[in-house]
């Protein structure tokens, strides 16, 4: 049974933030724009380091990375796009949010896009290769149908199932839209309690619990990554099932989780971003798709909301959490 653990990531975390080891008077600038700190933007951010490095890039001594948080305000990320399109060489843009920034203020720089949902509802293009000709990047589309045939399987009985989402993400609203679609089809009703900051997600976990939920599936959004662990305490205390749309929520207070690997999808970008940077067009590289789907379980978590896994559910998953103990495979490279 392959199963696998992130490595520790605070080291790499910290190569990308903007403080490069020697100072740069000139040289190719990539500004990194992610809306807000959460986990998957951290493992994105964490990924697209490593690209960079396998590459031979380092920052602050071949290459610049100014790596910049929008701290969940909108304006403020319209501002930073503004001004890495006047100091930027490329822009990297991570999520739906910081995609639509950069588009409006960066229209003849360069810009890879990671970790959106749709980018074809920000209209950075109309398909994989037919798209505006300074952009390129990797889509994010979750595998909604089947994290919900996923949740069907484990809990047969599950007809409502909650979510929260975030009205003033875009990327939230099409997951929101998808999930409905998935649960008409098994037969299942989709509860959504929205918020509009990190802030407001244990109270609006409260709120989705007390609507009578078989079951919480949570869209990933930034928003709610940022602050899951608030959703995972109030399942446990409740004794509901959550199961996450993101792999790294199984240590956050899911039980299961169904996605893609945001380090690996960060080592996609990274890869990008240097066919970019090394003088290939963007406007001929089709935009890029995740396709490894993995699970994840946390035992612990499962027995504290009633949900006992059975011995094939296990032995798909590549990673399992006992609480105490993490069992993994050998580290693969990225896809």
């Amino acid at each position: 049974m392959r199963k696998r653990v992130a490595a520790a990531i605070g080291s790499l975390i910290l190569l990308a933030s903007g403080c490069p080891s020697k100072p740069l008077k000139s040289g190719y600038t990539i500004g990194f724009l992610q809306l807000l700190d959460s986990p998957t933007n951290r493992e994105v951010r964490r990924g697209f380091v490593k690209a960079l490095e396998d590459y031979g890039l380092r920052n602050g001594i071949n290459v610049r990375l100014d790596a910049r948080d929008g701290l969940g305000d909108l304006s403020e990320v319209q501002r930073i796009a503004r001004e890495f399109a006047g100091s930027a060489d490329m822009i990297v843009a991570v999520s739906t949010p910081c995609l639509q920034a950069a588009l409006i203020a960066a229209p003849k720089i360069p810009i890879v896009f990671t970790s959106v949902a749709n980018p074809y509802l920000t209209r950075a293009g109309t398909s994989a290769s037919r798209h505006l000709e300074n952009v390129t990047g990797v889509a994010s589309t979750g595998p909604i149908r089947q994290a919900l045939a996923f949740i069907r399987e484990v809990l047969p009985s599950a007809k409502r199932v909650g979510t929260l989402w975030t009205p003033s993400e875009l990327n939230s609203e099409y997951y929101l839209e998808l999930l409905r679609a998935a649960a008409s089809d098994l037969g299942m009703e989709i509860v959504s309690v929205p918020v509009s900051n990190p802030n407001e997600v244990l109270l609006a976990s409260q709120v989705l619990i007390n609507k009578s939920v078989d079951a919480i599936y949570q869209i990933s959004d930034n928003t709610v990554n940022a602050s899951f662990e608030a959703l995972g305490q109030a399942a446990e205390e409740n004794s509901v099932p959550l199961f996450g749309g993101f792999l790294l929520s199984t240590r956050l207070g899911a039980c299961a989780a169904m996605g893609w690997d945001f380090f690996d999808m960060g080592y996609k970008t990274g890869d990008l971003a240097v066919r970019v940077k090394n003088g290939e067009s963007p406007a001929r590289i089709p935009f890029q798709s995740m396709t490894n789907v993995k699970i994840h379980l946390n035992l612990k978590s499962a027995e504290r909301q009633g949900i006992r896994f059975t011995p094939d559910v296990i032995q798909r998953a590549v990673e399992v959490e006992s609480g105490t103990e993490k069992a993994a495979a050998p580290e693969k490279a990225p896809e």
